[in-house]
């Protein structure tokens, strides 16, 4: 039994047809073409998957479509319209990533961290990331950057 839902996908409002079981993350990437919140764990544990609904972090593969009708969803490139953030070229330029599966996560984590405390201390910053893995850097470079940022 499908129903239709609108979802506003990074300022663009998109009607979509579901089943009550479908998740988010799959109708994102499947039905909407929206690929950037990646499939890593299936479960919430790595953060790939990491969008903002209504502007609160949330694993789009633990929430289910249905529920996010009505609702504001930005993803790593509804942050970029405008060309990439303060956060987004300090991460560049300090090579802060390898592979990059965990940036869209992370990065959407630390912009809502900076959001709420535009200067959070080291332990914040480390838990605002908490949710999500990076198997490359050592997290490291993400913190600095981000506590780069949050003094600049």
């Amino acid at each position: 039994m499908k129903r239709t839902i609108t979802i506003t996908i990074n300022g663009e409002a998109r009607n979509v047809d579901v089943s009550p079981s479908d998740v988010l993350l799959s109708v994102l990437r499947d039905r909407l073409g929206v690929t950037s919140p990646k499939e890593g764990c299936g479960r919430g544990d790595c953060g790939s998957c990491t969008i903002l609904l209504d502007g609160k972090i949330v694993r789009s593969c633990l929430i289910l479509a249905i529920e996010a009708d009505g609702h504001d969803i930005v993803t790593i490139d509804g942050l970029g319209k405008d060309g990439a953030t303060k956060l987004q070229k300090a991460l560049i330029a300090n090579n802060a990533f390898q592979c990059g599966f965990c940036a869209s996560g992370i990065i959407l984590a630390a912009t809502a961290l900076l959001e709420k405390n535009p200067s959070p201390s080291e332990e914040e910053v480390k838990e605002a990331l908490s949710g999500n893995l990076c198997r490359c850097t050592g997290y490291q470079p993400i913190i600095d950057t981000i506590l780069e940022v949050s003094r600049s």
